[in-house]
């Protein structure tokens, strides 16, 4: 098995939980199964190119909204 490197390190720590409850989230609005294990290796690419698409894409919706003083829910 390949050496995990993950140069993504989060400014802060208790934002894990929240983007791991937004990744199935989207997931869930897409229609795809994420493993109960957390490995990956098994979905195809296009599966996770998607969910990470959409995290990407809600987050800077969020981040814009923010800046311009609405809720974001």
């Amino acid at each position: 098995m390949a050496n995990r490197r993950n140069s993504n390190t989060l400014v802060v720590q208790q934002a894990q939980q929240a983007l791991d409850q937004l990744k199935y989230e989207v997931a869930q609005e897409l229609g795809i199964q994420i493993p109960q294990d957390g490995y990956y290796g098994y979905m195809a690419t296009r599966d996770t190119g998607a969910i990470g698409g959409h995290i990407t894409r809600r987050l800077v919706q969020i981040a814009e909204q923010q800046l311009s003083g609405r809720s974001f829910r």
